[in-house]
């Protein structure tokens, strides 16, 4: 892939809304396991009394959208519009909700999620089993599709070039960036909106509790979690043509998929992949294993995923190489984690410390690259490396 420069950051999350405020908390981030369980917002928990998740609290979409239009938006939508707003106005490609570089026709929105529909499938679902079909609101059912999320950020932002939503689980907002730099190569647009996101729902808790993950409780590592985050990408020499700040540099990705061993088994945690995507990224990069300062992990607290995550990081960059775990003040963002984690990066190559440290040691020196990791729970992995901008 060619440098592609990061420009703007708009971002949701537990720690923070908007870049400077998460940059900020990035200083002296505190984890989830120490910070006070506060009773769940987003759906009604009263049948859950043990339920614990990082959801973006207080959260208050018209602050920065205004009071009007919103009440056919569901959770997903309104964190990804006023993701969209920061990064357009972070990356100087607006102001005060109007374009002033680039236009409208040239700036587009690529960006994952993997279970963002859920909410609204669960809602309709319930009106139709419980009252009758007849009930359902046909306001709500665009929500049910998987790419309303990014539809809704386009309108609300003006986005008239290509609108691509991405659906790999844990690793799609990676693979996002692989989606824009084909796009951006064959100039389908001069810049992207570039990340995920992720809601928390009652339907979305239900699964991973039953599914027996250990970040559903207030004792693991970290929880079940939302947030947004989308990042401006452009082409590097257009961003500095523009006279663009430029964030970071993306210059590698890799993915690869290993099959489950057992046909019959569906949930795979392959250390081979990840070891794959991370040999494809260093390369593709022009990046030797002893030059990466620190790894942004997907580590989350499941232990068979994160014991493959550190072995395919040993057998490629050494036991030595810094292991950060952005998910452990975060919490596990799913189809987001990765926008979540390259936003961390950022702040790293910005100045932030980067904690915790959960394996290794850093370097003596500043932070100039940052390898993002994340293990899907299907044998997929992605990538990428991001460096500091010269």
């Amino acid at each position: 892939m060619q440098p592609r420069a990061v420009t703007g950051l708009g971002i949701v999350s537990t720690v923070g809304i908007g870049r400077e405020a998460f940059f900020r908390a990035l200083q002296a981030p505190t984890m989830l396991r120490d910070r006070a369980i506060k009773a769940v917002e987003s759906f009604d928990s009263k049948e859950y009394p043990d339920a614990a998740v990082a959801e973006i609290s207080d959260f208050d979409p018209t602050k920065y959208l205004g009071d009007k239009g919103l009440r056919k938006l569901d959770r997903l939508t309104k964190m990804l519009v006023v993701a969209a707003r920061l990064a357009m106005h972070d990356a100087g490609l607006k102001k005060d909700g109007a374009f002033v570089q680039l236009s409208p026709e040239r700036v587009g929105i690529c960006c994952s999620n993997a279970y963002g529909s859920l909410e609204a499938i669960t809602e309709l679902n319930r009106v139709a089993v419980l009252e009758d079909a007849r009930y359902i609101n046909p306001s709500k059912f665009p929500n049910t599709v998987s790419n309303s999320a990014s539809g809704y950020a386009s309108i609300w932002e003006d986005l008239r070039a290509l609108n691509v939503s991405v659906s790999d689980g844990n690793c799609g907002a990676l693979d996002a960036i692989a989606c824009a730099d084909i796009y951006l190569e064959t100039d389908r647009a001069d810049a992207l909106l570039v990340g995920g996101a992720e809601a928390m729902s009652e339907a979305l808790f239900l699964a991973f509790r039953r599914f027996g993950a250990p970040i559903v409780t207030a004792t693991a590592s970290t929880l079940l979690g939302e947030g947004s985050a989308l990042a401006v990408v452009e082409p590097l020499e257009k961003a500095k043509a523009r006279g663009a700040k430029i964030l970071g540099v993306v210059t590698g990705y890799g993915t690869a998929f290993v099959a489950p061993p057992n046909d019959n088994s569906l949930i795979s945690a392959s250390s081979e992949s990840l070891e794959r995507a991370i040999g494809n990224a260093l390369e593709e990069s022009g990046t030797r294993a002893d030059n990466i300062d620190i790894i942004a992990s997907g580590m989350a607290g499941y232990p068979m995923f994160d014991e493959a995550e550190l072995d395919a990081i040993e057998r490629t960059l050494g036991k030595d190489v810094a292991v950060g775990a952005p998910k452990a003040f975060l919490g596990e963002t799913l189809g987001a984690g990765g926008a979540m984690a390259i936003g961390a990066a950022l702040a790293w190559l910005d100045g932030a410390k980067p904690l915790p440290i959960v394996r290794g040691k850093l370097k003596e020196r500043a932070i100039e690259s940052v390898l993002v990791t994340s293990l899907g729970f299907y044998g997929n992995a992605s990538a990428v490396v991001l460096r500091r901008a010269k």
